[in-house]
């Protein structure tokens, strides 16, 4: 790993640290592990028609680069007194966990899918793990690795501001869940030098 490369990992582990350490507070919600409340059933289907075998394509991974897009997913199944809706891409495996790629929230309850690369219309984003606000490919690294899609169905708009904080966006995301739905992706080792934890 080049000099470059090895400061932009140190930010952003540092960053996901920092992130991690004003998040963990909330983590008993159940946000990024919602198996944990047994008061929230999964009830949604999620499907990515570009993960063949549940395998993510590199175009949605670092090895992309700075072309890197974020895949299309669909869901179904959000119950009765769904308002909007929320999605979080995640690694609950990272060393700094949860890690946070990408959160969308205040999705219209009518929506059924997010297109590659595009967000459904009115859709706000909250601060990622990195500290940006939009998607940050996973980076598998050296070793292959499983990255969460998980679809929320809330209770209310959230009518958070977007940019919003990784903690807010967490905490609100936990407190209005009636249900959920999750795809589990695999990521093929990539030769691009990973920067996150």
């Amino acid at each position: 790993m080049n000099r470059t490369a090895l400061g932009r990992a140190t930010r952003r582990v540092a960053t996901a640290a920092v992130v991690l350490g004003a998040v963990v507070p909330a983590a008993g919600c159940g946000v990024f592990s919602p198996g944990a409340d047994a008061q929230t059933p999964e009830t949604m289907t999620v499907t990515s028609g570009a993960f063949v075998q549940n395998t993510m394509e590199s175009r949605y991974t670092c090895a992309a680069g700075d072309q890197a897009i974020n895949p299309p997913l669909g869901w179904a199944g959000a119950p009765p007194g769904t308002k909007s809706l929320a999605v979080v891409v995640d690694d609950s495996s990272a060393p700094i966990t949860p890690y946070a790629y990408w959160i969308v929230f205040d999705i219209n309850p009518a929506t059924s899918q997010i297109t590659e690369g595009q967000l459904p219309p009115g859709a706000r984003r909250a601060h990622n793990s990195a500290g940006t606000v939009g998607y940050d490919p996973p980076c598998p690294g050296a070793r292959s690795h499983d990255y969460r899609f998980t679809v929320y169905a809330l209770n209310k708009v959230l009518n958070l501001p977007s940019g919003t904080s990784l903690r807010s966006a967490w905490t609100a995301i936990a407190g209005a869940t009636i249900a959920y739905g999750q795809l589990v992706a695999h990521a093929a080792p990539s030769s691009a030098p990973s920067d996150k934890p």
